[in-house]
């Protein structure tokens, strides 16, 4: 949380998951300063969220754009899940600006816990149980 949990750090994402990929497009998509776009891309970067790829656009010098990682692009479903409550919590009654759709059909999309077998779950469904080390009492 230390690093993806700063405002400008999800700003960043969010245009990463939109399909940013170049330093100045994420300075004026994000309206966030340069120095703190540099700094955010530096350490998401450095936890494997992006990885950098040089190119040249003709008659320029090289530079770097920023890919997401398969690390980076499984955040999507937490940062999504934010905009949704968002949307419905804090937006009003017709919601928020943005709304994720899907692509092909424009119906909108809902983030929330399901099964590995595609079963959506309510809350009072979930249980957190120990996994690994966590739930052998020996390994402590």
């Amino acid at each position: 949380m230390d690093v993806i949990g700063t405002r400008s750090s999800m700003l960043i994402l969010r245009e990463a998951f939109y399909g940013t990929t170049r330093f100045d497009d994420f300075a004026r998509r994000t309206k966030i300063t340069d120095a703190i776009v540099a700094t955010r891309l530096k350490e998401l970067t450095d936890i494997g969220l992006f990885v950098r790829r040089p190119y040249q656009e003709p008659g320029k010098r090289s530079r770097h754009e920023y890919l997401l990682t398969e690390k980076g692009r499984d955040l999507v479903p937490a940062v999504f899940a934010l905009m949704q409550w968002g949307n419905k919590h804090l937006q009003g009654e017709g919601g928020g600006p943005l709304r994720l759709v899907e692509r092909g059909t424009g119906e909108p999309v809902v983030i929330g816990p399901r099964t590995a077998s595609g079963r959506d779950l309510e809350l009072e469904d979930l249980a957190i149980v120990a996994h690994g080390d966590w739930a052998d009492p020996q390994s402590g």
